[in-house]
C-alpha cells in the first residue's frame, strides 16, 4: 500500500508530509522552532504545556491547536507566529515564570516567547528552587513507555497537583532505571546512588536511554517484541519459506496461521503488563500464558502459568507437523518443567517422526507409539517417558546422533539417509530455521564451535533476504564478525537481542555490509563496557577479546574430538533437498538453479539426477564458504587454529600449542 502524502502550507511555505505526521514534526521539518516544555522526541506527545500551540486554517475556519499531538490528516494552512499565537504563548510563559522564576528551562521558553514579567503571576505558589518540578509529566510517561511501569503519577488537583509514587512512599517495584531523571528538564529528580559502582554512570545511562527510546518508538512498527516477543517471526519465516516444517523438508505450511503470533496474542498471551527476563528491560520480549489447563502428565488438570512460547517453540511445533497451539503451550510447559531444551526436543522428535513414516522404525521400536508427523499426544507421551527414563522416550532423550548410531547398528537402518536427514552437528540438534537457501547460515550453524545454534551467528536475513553479503569473502567476514560479537555478549552478560532487533531511522546512511551490524547499536555496547570499566573499547579490541575465548572453545572441541573439518560438514538437509518430495515442492526454484548455476536443462534429466547434480553444486559452494571462513578466522584448511593466530591473540601457551599440533597430526584427509 502506497504511503499517503498530504500537502500543507506553513508560514507561506508549501511542504508535503506523510499522513498522520504530527504538526510539530512537520514544522520542525521546515526549520522553524516552536517552544515546548512537556514534549520529548521519544515520548508520546502530551500537549499539556500548550506552548507549542499554533494557528491553523481548515475549511475556512481558524483555530489554535497544540502542534505536538495534532495529526495531519487534511490539507491545512499553518501560522506559527500569528498575533493570537504570540499572545497565547506569552501569557502562558509569564504564568510559568511566575510559578517557577529560577528554573532555567522556564527562563529559556519565556525568552523565546518574549515574556519578561516575573511578577505578574507571582503568588504563594511561587517556587524559587532552580530545580523545581514543573509538572511537565515527562517522568511519568518515561516510566510507562520506556520501562512499561507505572511507578510515577500525578496526585492531587489544582494547586495541589504533584508527582508522586503510590501512597507517597518509595515504590519497591522501582528498578532504578533512571529513565525519569534522564527526561526531567529541571533536575528535580536526582539519582541517589549507583549500587554497582560503575566508572562512568552517566555514559551508561546515556546509551541505555538510547536503547529505551528506540524500543518505545520503533518496536511497535517493527518487530513488536513488547507485544508478542520472538513469536513475531512465526509468520515472517513462513512467508519467506524459512519455517521448518516436518523435519526441515518444507519452509511453509497452510496451517501456520494456527500457531502464529496473531493467534498467540488473541487467545493465549497474557497482555497488559510488562514481561521481562529481568525487571526493567525495556524490550520486555518475554511472554506468558496464564491459567493454562494441562491435559497430560503428572500435572494433568492443573492450571499453570507457562513461560512462552517463543518463536523456536512454535517453530518446533511446525517442525513436528503439530499446528496446534494447545499442544505447543503444553509442550513448552513440560519442557521447562522437566528441564528439557524445547529446540533439541522438537528437532529430535521431527527426526524420529520422519524415520517412523519411512519405516526405519515401527511401533515395535516405539513401544506402540504412532509417531507420524502431527501426532501431538504421542509426542507428549514420549516426553513424559523421557522424564521418567523409561520406554522409547529414554532412547529419544539421547538425541539424534545417538539414535542414528543405534538404529544403523541395531536395525540395519540406511546410514546415508539417516545422516542426511538427522539435523544435528557436533552432537547438538539444529535450531528451528530453514537454511537451504542461505549459504552463510548453513556455515553459521555447521561452523559454530558449540553446535548449530544461533548464539554464534544468525545470518539468514542479511544473506538470503537482503543479499547484503553476496560474495564468499563477504560471507566469511560475517562468519568472523557475528560469532565473535555474539560470543562477546555472553562474556559480558548482556542481552544479544536488543542490538539488532530494532533498526534506527538513519540506518539507510550506512552501506549494506555496515547496516547489517547497525553501527550505532554496536557502539552502544562498547560504551556500556567503557562506562562500567573505564576501559575504552573499539571494534578491533572487542573482536580480540571475544576471539580469545572463541578460539579456546574451538580447542576444547578439538580435545573432545569433535571440531575437525569433518565435524563442520552439515547434514545435507541443511543444504538442499534430500528426497524427491522435497525437490518437487520447490521444483520451479530448483530447476531454475540447475539451469542457471549448473548449465543443464532440467527437462532432460530425472528428479533423482537433478537432486544429485544440485547436491554436488551446493556442497561445493558450502566447502568454498567454509574455507573462506577458516582463512578469515586464522585457521588452517582443516579448521584448526594456527600457531600464528594464537600468538596474535596472546594465547600461544605451550599446552594450547600442543592441542593444535596433536589435532593436526590426527586430522582425517579430505
Amino acid at each position: 500500500m502506497a504511503t499517503q502524502k498530504i500537502k500543507l502550507n506553513i508560514n507561506g511555505n508549501e511542504i508535503e508530509v506523510v499522513k498522520n505526521t504530527t504538526l510539530l514534526d512537520a514544522i520542525k521539518k521546515t526549520g522553524i522552532t516552536v517552544p515546548t516544555l512537556c514534549h520529548h522526541k521519544d515520548l508520546t506527545p502530551d500537549g499539556s504545556c500548550r506552548l507549542c500551540s499554533v494557528e491553523i486554517e481548515l475549511d475556512g475556519k481558524r483555530e489554535i491547536v497544540t502542534s505536538c499531538n495534532y495529526p495531519i490528516r487534511n490539507e491545512i494552512r499553518v501560522d506559527t507566529d500569528s498575533i493570537r499565537v504570540k499572545k497565547h504563548r506569552k501569557v502562558l510563559a509569564e504564568m510559568y515564570l511566575g510559578r517557577w522564576p529560577n528554573v532555567p528551562a522556564i527562563q529559556e521558553v519565556a525568552s523565546m516567547c518574549g515574556a519578561t514579567d516575573k511578577e505578574r503571576f507571582k503568588s504563594e505558589l511561587t517556587d524559587t528552587n532552580p530545580n523545581a518540578c514543573i509538572l511537565c509529566g515527562k517522568c511519568k510517561r518515561a516510566c510507562e513507555e520506556f520501562i512499561q511501569e507505572k511507578i510515577l503519577d500525578f496526585a492531587g488537583s489544582g494547586i495541589d497537583r504533584h508527582i508522586t509514587m503510590p501512597f507517597g512512599e518509595v515504590d519497591p517495584h522501582c528498578v532504578g532505571c533512571t529513565s525519569c531523571a534522564y527526561v526531567c528538564p529541571t533536575g528535580a529528580i536526582q539519582i541517589a546512588d549507583d549500587v554497582n559502582n560503575p566508572v562512568d554512570p552517566e555514559l551508561i545511562r546515556e546509551r541505555g536511554m538510547r536503547v529505551n527510546a528506540e524500543m518505545a518508538t520503533l518496536d511497535p512498527y517493527q518487530c513488536r517484541m513488547r507485544e508478542v516477543g520472538t513469536a513475531n517471526i512465526v509468520e515472517v519465516m513462513d512467508a519467506y519459506d524459512l519455517l521448518p516444517v516436518m523435519n526441515y523438508k518444507f519452509g511453509k505450511h497452510e496451517d501456520t496461521h494456527k500457531i502464529d503470533s496473531k493467534m498467540m496474542k488473541k487467545h493465549y498471551f497474557t497482555q497488559g503488563q510488562p514481561d521481562q527476563c529481568w525487571h526493567g528491560c525495556s524490550m520486555a520480549c518475554a511472554k506468558a500464558v496464564d491459567g493454562f489447563k494441562l491435559k497430560t502428565g503428572p500435572y494433568k488438570g492443573d492450571r499453570v502459568c507457562v513461560d512462552g512460547p517463543e518463536y523456536e517453540t512454535a517453530a518446533g511445533g511446525a517442525n513436528m507437523g503439530c499446528f496446534n497451539l494447545d499442544f505447543i503451550v503444553e509442550f513448552n510447559f513440560y519442557c521447562d518443567t522437566y528441564g528439557i531444551d524445547t529446540i533439541s526436543m522438537a528437532t529430535t522428535m521431527a527426526f524420529v517422526m520422519e524415520c517412523y513414516e519411512n519405516g526405519v522404525i515401527t511401533k515395535e521400536h516405539t513401544g506402540g507409539l504412532e509417531l507420524n508427523f502431527g501426532a501431538c499426544d504421542a509426542v507428549l507421551e514420549c516426553m513424559h517417558q523421557m522424564a521418567k527414563g523409561s520406554g522409547f522416550g529414554k532412547d529419544v532423550g539421547q538425541g539424534i546422533r545417538w539414535l542414528k548410531q543405534k538404529w544403523i547398528r541395531d536395525y540395519n537402518a540406511p546410514a546415508d539417509f539417516l545422516n542426511d536427514i538427522g539435523m544435528e552437528n557436533k552432537g547438538l540438534e539444529y535450531s528451528e530455521y530453514m537454511t537451504k537457501e542461505s549459504l552463510a547460515q548453513q556455515a553459521g550453524y555447521a561452523l559454530a564451535v558449540k553446535g548449530p545454534q544461533h548464539d554464534e551467528a544468525w545470518l539468514i536475513f542479511i544473506d538470503l533476504v537482503n543479499n547484503q553479503i553476496p560474495t564468499f569473502e563477504d560471507k566469511a567476514e560475517a562468519l568472523y564478525y557475528f560469532p565473535l560479537f555474539r560470543t562477546w555478549f555472553g562474556l559480558q552478560g548482556l542481552c544479544k537481542i536488543v542490538w539488532n532487533d530494532v533498526s534506527p531511522a538513519d540506518n539507510k546512511k550506512y552501506p549494506p555490509q555496515e547496516a547489517a551490524k547497525i553501527p550505532g547499536h554496536v557502539e552502544n555496547y562498547w560504551k556500556f563496557f567503557e562506562g562500567m570499566t573505564g576501559i575504552p573499547l573499539d571494534e578491533e579490541k572487542m573482536l580480540d577479546q571475544s576471539a580469545r575465548v572463541h578460539n579456546l572453545q574451538k580447542m576444547i572441541g578439538l580435545m573432545l574430538g569433535r571440531n575437525s573439518w569433518k565435524e563442520d560438514i552439515p547434514p545435507y538437509r541443511a543444504v538442499g533437498p534430500v528426497t524427491a518430495q522435497e525437490y518437487e515442492s520447490r521444483q520451479e526454484r530448483y530447476d531454475k538453479q540447475i539451469m542457471e548455476n549448473i548449465k543443464l536443462d532440467p527437462d532432460t534429466i530425472s528428479t533423482e539426477d537433478k537432486i544429485q547434480k544440485l547436491r554436488e553444486y551446493r556442497m561445493d559452494q558450502y566447502k568454498k564458504v567454509a574455507q573462506a571462513a577458516y582463512k578469515r578466522r586464522g585457521w588452517d584448511e582443516f579448521g584448526i587454529p594456527t600457531a600464528e593466530r594464537l600468538k596474535e591473540l596472546g594465547i600461544d601457551k605451550p599446552e594450547l600449542l600442543e592441542i593444535i599440533e596433536l589435532a593436526r597430526k590426527n586430522v582425517e584427509p579430505k
